[in-house]
Protein backbone atom coordinates (compact mmCIF):
# COMPACT_ATOMS: atom_id res chain seq x y z
CA UNK A 1 0.00 0.00 0.00
CA UNK A 2 1.46 3.31 -1.06
CA UNK A 3 1.43 5.83 1.09
CA UNK A 4 1.61 10.35 0.66
CA UNK A 5 4.74 11.31 1.49
CA UNK A 6 4.18 14.93 0.80
CA UNK A 7 1.52 17.56 1.60
CA UNK A 8 -1.72 17.47 -0.62
CA UNK A 9 -0.84 20.54 -2.84
CA UNK A 10 1.91 18.24 -4.06
CA UNK A 11 0.41 14.87 -4.17
CA UNK A 12 -2.34 17.39 -6.19
CA UNK A 13 0.19 17.94 -8.90
CA UNK A 14 1.62 14.76 -9.20
CA UNK A 15 -1.93 13.40 -10.10
CA UNK A 16 -2.89 16.11 -12.33
CA UNK A 17 0.58 16.09 -14.17
CA UNK A 18 0.04 11.91 -14.89
CA UNK A 19 -3.12 12.46 -16.63
CA UNK A 20 -1.28 13.87 -19.35
CA UNK A 21 -0.63 11.94 -22.18
CA UNK A 22 2.67 10.36 -22.13
CA UNK A 23 3.25 10.71 -18.80
CA UNK A 24 2.75 7.96 -16.26
CA UNK A 25 3.09 7.81 -12.20
CA UNK A 26 6.86 8.07 -12.30
CA UNK A 27 7.12 10.61 -14.87
CA UNK A 28 4.62 13.14 -13.26
CA UNK A 29 6.87 12.54 -9.85
CA UNK A 30 10.04 13.36 -11.70
CA UNK A 31 8.29 16.43 -13.56
CA UNK A 32 6.71 17.71 -10.31
CA UNK A 33 10.06 17.43 -8.54
CA UNK A 34 11.62 19.14 -11.10
CA UNK A 35 9.16 22.42 -11.01
CA UNK A 36 9.58 22.53 -7.47
CA UNK A 37 13.43 22.38 -7.15
CA UNK A 38 12.50 25.74 -9.92
CA UNK A 39 10.31 27.02 -8.38
CA UNK A 40 10.81 30.56 -9.90
CA UNK A 41 12.07 29.58 -13.19
CA UNK A 42 9.98 26.75 -14.17
CA UNK A 43 6.65 26.72 -11.43
CA UNK A 44 5.72 30.27 -11.24
CA UNK A 45 5.59 31.14 -15.15
CA UNK A 46 4.36 27.52 -16.01
CA UNK A 47 1.49 28.46 -13.69
CA UNK A 48 1.03 31.76 -15.25
CA UNK A 49 1.36 30.29 -18.66
CA UNK A 50 -1.72 27.97 -17.76
CA UNK A 51 -3.96 31.09 -16.15
CA UNK A 52 -3.22 33.01 -19.04
CA UNK A 53 -4.39 29.84 -21.72
CA UNK A 54 -7.40 28.79 -19.74
CA UNK A 55 -8.40 32.70 -19.58
CA UNK A 56 -7.78 33.32 -23.17
CA UNK A 57 -7.88 30.09 -25.64
CA UNK A 58 -10.89 29.73 -27.53
CA UNK A 59 -11.89 27.05 -30.33
CA UNK A 60 -12.22 29.37 -34.04
CA UNK A 61 -15.98 28.83 -35.10
CA UNK A 62 -14.33 28.71 -38.64
CA UNK A 63 -12.49 25.81 -38.73
CA UNK A 64 -11.93 23.88 -35.41
CA UNK A 65 -8.30 25.14 -34.72
CA UNK A 66 -7.32 26.35 -31.30
CA UNK A 67 -6.26 30.09 -30.57
CA UNK A 68 -6.98 33.47 -28.46
CA UNK A 69 -8.98 34.72 -31.73
CA UNK A 70 -11.99 33.81 -33.44
CA UNK A 71 -11.45 33.90 -36.57
CA UNK A 72 -8.12 32.29 -35.55
CA UNK A 73 -5.14 33.49 -36.67
CA UNK A 74 -4.57 31.10 -39.69
CA UNK A 75 -7.98 31.92 -41.47
CA UNK A 76 -7.70 35.60 -40.95
CA UNK A 77 -4.57 35.09 -42.61
CA UNK A 78 -4.88 36.98 -46.47
CA UNK A 79 -1.80 34.98 -47.87
CA UNK A 80 -3.64 31.93 -47.58
CA UNK A 81 -5.05 29.78 -50.45
CA UNK A 82 -8.89 29.64 -49.76
CA UNK A 83 -9.33 27.84 -52.94
CA UNK A 84 -7.36 24.72 -50.49
CA UNK A 85 -8.87 23.30 -47.85
CA UNK A 86 -7.33 20.76 -45.43
CA UNK A 87 -9.02 18.33 -43.45
CA UNK A 88 -7.32 16.85 -40.19
CA UNK A 89 -8.64 14.84 -37.46
CA UNK A 90 -7.24 16.81 -34.33
CA UNK A 91 -5.22 20.32 -33.87
CA UNK A 92 -2.23 18.65 -33.36
CA UNK A 93 -1.92 17.61 -36.80
CA UNK A 94 -2.76 20.82 -37.61
CA UNK A 95 0.46 21.80 -35.84
CA UNK A 96 2.48 18.98 -37.95
CA UNK A 97 1.56 20.41 -40.45
CA UNK A 98 2.28 24.17 -40.03
CA UNK A 99 6.05 22.85 -38.47
CA UNK A 100 6.20 20.75 -41.98
CA UNK A 101 5.34 24.44 -43.75
CA UNK A 102 3.27 22.09 -46.90
CA UNK A 103 0.38 23.64 -46.50
CA UNK A 104 -0.47 27.20 -48.04
CA UNK A 105 -4.41 26.85 -47.81
CA UNK A 106 -6.59 26.73 -44.81
CA UNK A 107 -7.46 23.86 -42.26
CA UNK A 108 -10.80 22.06 -41.10
CA UNK A 109 -9.92 20.39 -37.70
CA UNK A 110 -12.79 17.27 -37.34
CA UNK A 111 -12.01 16.96 -33.79
CA UNK A 112 -11.98 12.85 -34.17
CA UNK A 113 -13.01 10.31 -36.14
CA UNK A 114 -15.94 8.08 -36.86
CA UNK A 115 -15.97 5.50 -33.90
CA UNK A 116 -18.94 3.37 -33.07
CA UNK A 117 -17.38 1.56 -30.80
CA UNK A 118 -16.72 4.85 -28.78
CA UNK A 119 -20.41 6.42 -29.41
CA UNK A 120 -18.65 9.15 -31.78
CA UNK A 121 -21.27 9.24 -35.19
CA UNK A 122 -21.02 12.26 -37.75
CA UNK A 123 -22.44 14.39 -35.39
CA UNK A 124 -19.91 13.92 -32.75
CA UNK A 125 -17.06 15.66 -34.85
CA UNK A 126 -17.10 18.88 -37.02
CA UNK A 127 -18.70 17.37 -40.51
CA UNK A 128 -21.51 19.35 -40.66
CA UNK A 129 -19.43 22.72 -40.99
CA UNK A 130 -16.95 21.03 -43.38
CA UNK A 131 -19.96 20.42 -45.71
CA UNK A 132 -20.87 24.21 -45.82
CA UNK A 133 -17.63 25.06 -46.24
CA UNK A 134 -16.81 23.06 -49.05
CA UNK A 135 -20.10 24.47 -50.50
CA UNK A 136 -18.45 28.09 -51.00
CA UNK A 137 -17.44 28.78 -54.65
CA UNK A 138 -13.92 29.72 -53.45
CA UNK A 139 -12.94 26.43 -52.46
CA UNK A 140 -11.80 24.26 -55.27
CA UNK A 141 -10.04 21.38 -53.17
CA UNK A 142 -10.71 19.69 -50.18
CA UNK A 143 -7.58 17.46 -48.71
CA UNK A 144 -8.17 14.98 -46.79
CA UNK A 145 -5.39 14.30 -44.24
CA UNK A 146 -6.46 12.49 -41.89
CA UNK A 147 -4.35 9.75 -40.52
CA UNK A 148 -3.76 6.13 -41.77
CA UNK A 149 -5.31 4.03 -39.21
CA UNK A 150 -8.90 2.23 -39.70
CA UNK A 151 -10.93 4.85 -38.04
CA UNK A 152 -9.38 7.64 -39.98
CA UNK A 153 -9.69 6.04 -43.69
CA UNK A 154 -13.62 4.99 -42.72
CA UNK A 155 -13.77 8.37 -42.04
CA UNK A 156 -12.35 9.81 -45.17
CA UNK A 157 -14.61 7.28 -47.25
CA UNK A 158 -17.98 8.86 -45.22
CA UNK A 159 -16.80 12.36 -45.84
CA UNK A 160 -15.63 11.84 -49.84
CA UNK A 161 -19.34 10.48 -50.28
CA UNK A 162 -21.08 13.48 -48.23
CA UNK A 163 -18.57 16.12 -50.53
CA UNK A 164 -20.08 14.20 -53.70
CA UNK A 165 -22.44 16.54 -54.52
CA UNK A 166 -19.99 19.72 -53.63
CA UNK A 167 -18.32 21.07 -56.69
CA UNK A 168 -14.60 20.13 -55.58
CA UNK A 169 -11.99 18.30 -56.45
CA UNK A 170 -11.17 15.68 -53.27
CA UNK A 171 -7.64 14.46 -52.82
CA UNK A 172 -5.88 12.35 -49.74
CA UNK A 173 -2.67 11.73 -48.43
CA UNK A 174 -0.44 10.32 -50.50
CA UNK A 175 3.31 8.88 -50.12
CA UNK A 176 5.03 8.65 -47.36
CA UNK A 177 2.34 8.23 -44.81
CA UNK A 178 2.42 4.66 -42.91
CA UNK A 179 -0.56 2.58 -42.47
CA UNK A 180 -1.49 2.57 -38.35
CA UNK A 181 0.79 5.97 -39.12
CA UNK A 182 -0.40 9.37 -36.85
CA UNK A 183 0.59 12.85 -38.61
CA UNK A 184 1.95 14.31 -34.95
CA UNK A 185 4.26 11.79 -35.02
CA UNK A 186 5.64 11.99 -38.18
CA UNK A 187 9.13 14.16 -39.62
CA UNK A 188 8.85 17.05 -41.76
CA UNK A 189 10.28 15.42 -44.94
CA UNK A 190 7.65 12.79 -44.74
CA UNK A 191 4.97 15.12 -44.54
CA UNK A 192 6.01 17.12 -47.39
CA UNK A 193 6.21 13.81 -49.61
CA UNK A 194 2.40 12.98 -48.91
CA UNK A 195 0.97 17.05 -49.28
CA UNK A 196 2.84 16.85 -52.61
CA UNK A 197 1.79 13.24 -54.08
CA UNK A 198 -1.64 13.88 -53.13
CA UNK A 199 -4.35 11.96 -55.12
CA UNK A 200 -7.78 12.48 -55.86
CA UNK A 201 -10.49 9.96 -54.62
Amino acid sequence: MSRNISGPEIERLIQYLGRIPGLGPRSARRAALQLIKKKEQLLVPLAQAITDAVNNIVICNNCGNIDTRDPCTICQDPKRDVSFLCVIEEVGDLWALERAGVVSGTYHVLGGTLSPLDGRGPEELNIASLIERAKDDSVKEVLLALNATVEGQSTAHFISEQLEDCNVKISRLAHGVPVGGELDYLDEGTLSAAIKSRKQI
